[in-house]
């Protein structure tokens, strides 16, 4: 990756890679997840914890088998079924890994395959005339026959923990490498008389990531799956290809996303909601019938009520938009509540942040706030109070009132002329 970053920690859709496998372990129901570092993985390690894992060290980089022998300590006290994914496969599924545990149900040991457009130099997945694993040979070692079979290594295992534990502690590592390689443990499974039954996984689903390319292309078979689910969940998106999700992303069924719109995380939208053009849109809850954007963004915070309206050139955070309210355009409503039925100006902003504290504005119900008003909070603008155009509002404002806080307007016939005749004049 040529990065500072450790590889499984650069994200996709929003989610660092290790994230989504975590995400999907859980999703099939894995009780106890282990993440296997280097000695210098102490951020991978930080990240396991927030995600509530436990972590294993690989003291020396010695193979795929040593890695999963690293783990045995972590778990000398667990007894039941192994699952083995990598750490770099962000497209991974709950319901692959479930048929991964499925197949292992059968014989023991299970392997996961896959079949690719392109078989390219992925390891070959050999089988029995009965469908068991009869043995993985990598493409290097392959003669051309079996570099003709398409069914590849995916390099996930599942099994009975104790066993793979033992297992990968028979591995040799009598190869180019000098590494120990969990390939080699359905082998010496067999000699145990345990066969590995193989589950085979959609391409995309173990995509894996190892450059700034494959992260790039993880992202796009990312994008393309999501929208396909929700077009099929009844989402109308004009233009897909443009829309882009994140990893949590939640858009209930008649929802219209129109194009070069992006979901940061955390966001939910409720059926019915219109999303416009160029919007932006991070940690916030659309309610149904609400219309954002066109250029709109919403930053986290930002709750918007059934059929309210947020339009062009308008940034919410951490705002409560009541129902029906609407600031349709050039306005910043930050730390705010808006009550039902509000009408926001254009250049209205709520002034919340004095360089030390953030504090709230309360804009009441079916207020009327006029343009360019600049509310300072602490302030309330009382239920269907309205404010005059170009105001400043430093105090609270009652009910059904009328506040004006504008300078008097004075006039000075003949001041202008004489201006610029007299700058003439110098120049």
């Amino acid at each position: 990756m040529k990065s500072a970053l450790p590889k499984v920690l650069h994200k996709v859709a929003g989610l660092p890679l290790l994230g989504h496998v975590i995400t999907a372990l859980r999703g099939a129901d894995v009780e106890r997840i282990v993440v296997v570092t280097s000695p210098a993985g102490h951020t991978v390690r930080d990240y396991a914890k927030v995600m509530g894992c436990e972590s294993a060290i690989q003291h020396q980089q010695l193979g795929t088998g040593h890695a999963a022998a690293s783990a045995g300590e972590a778990l000398a006290d667990f007894s039941g079924t192994l699952v083995i994914v990598n750490g770099d496969m962000p497209l991974i599924t709950s319901y692959v890994i479930a048929e991964c545990l499925t197949a292992q149900a059968r014989t023991g040991l299970a392997l996961l395959a896959f079949q690719p457009a392109n078989a390219a130099q992925y390891g070959r997945v050999l089988l029995t005339p009965d469908g068991f694993l009869n043995r993985i040979v990598e493409y290097k070692d392959a003669s051309e026959a079996e570099r003709g079979v398409t069914l590849c290594n995916a390099g996930c295992y599942a099994g009975d923990a104790r066993k793979i534990f033992h297992w990968a502690s028979l591995l040799k590592n009598n190869n180019a490498q000098g590494e120990y390689y969990l390939t080699d443990v359905p082998a010496i499974a067999r000699a145990d008389g345990v066969k590995c039954a193989v589950a085979v996984a959609d391409e995309v689903s173990v995509t894996g990531v190892n450059s700034r390319a494959e992260l790039a292309e993880a992202e796009s078979k990312f994008q393309q799956r999501r929208r396909a689910e929700l077009m099929g969940d009844g989402v109308t998106m004009t233009a897909p290809e443009t829309v882009f999700f994140a990893h949590d992303t939640r858009i209930e069924n008649d929802v219209e996303i129109e194009p070069f719109v992006v979901f940061g995380a955390g966001v939910s939208v409720k059926t019915g909601a219109r999303i416009r053009s160029h919007s932006h849109l991070e940690g916030a809850a659309v309610s149904s019938g609400a219309i954002i954007g066109p250029f709109a963004r919403l930053r986290p915070g930002a709750v918007i009520g059934e059929n309210a309206h947020v339009g062009n050139f308008v940034e919410i955070k951490n705002t409560n938009l009541g129902a029906g309210a609407k600031a349709n355009h050039l306005t910043y409503l930050g730390d705010a509540r808006v009550g039902a039925g509000a009408n926001i100006g254009a250049g209205t902003i709520t002034c919340n942040y004095d360089g030390f504290t953030k504090s709230i504005t309360e804009i009441g119900a079916g207020a009327f706030i006029g343009s360019d008003t600049s509310l300072v909070a602490p302030v309330k603008i009382g239920d269907g109070a309205i404010t005059a155009a170009g105001s400043v509002i430093t105090q609270d404002v009652a009910a059904d009132s009328l506040a004006i806080a504008r300078g008097a307007l004075t006039e000075k016939p003949g001041w202008a002329k004489a201006f610029r005749d007299k700058q003439k004049d110098k120049k």
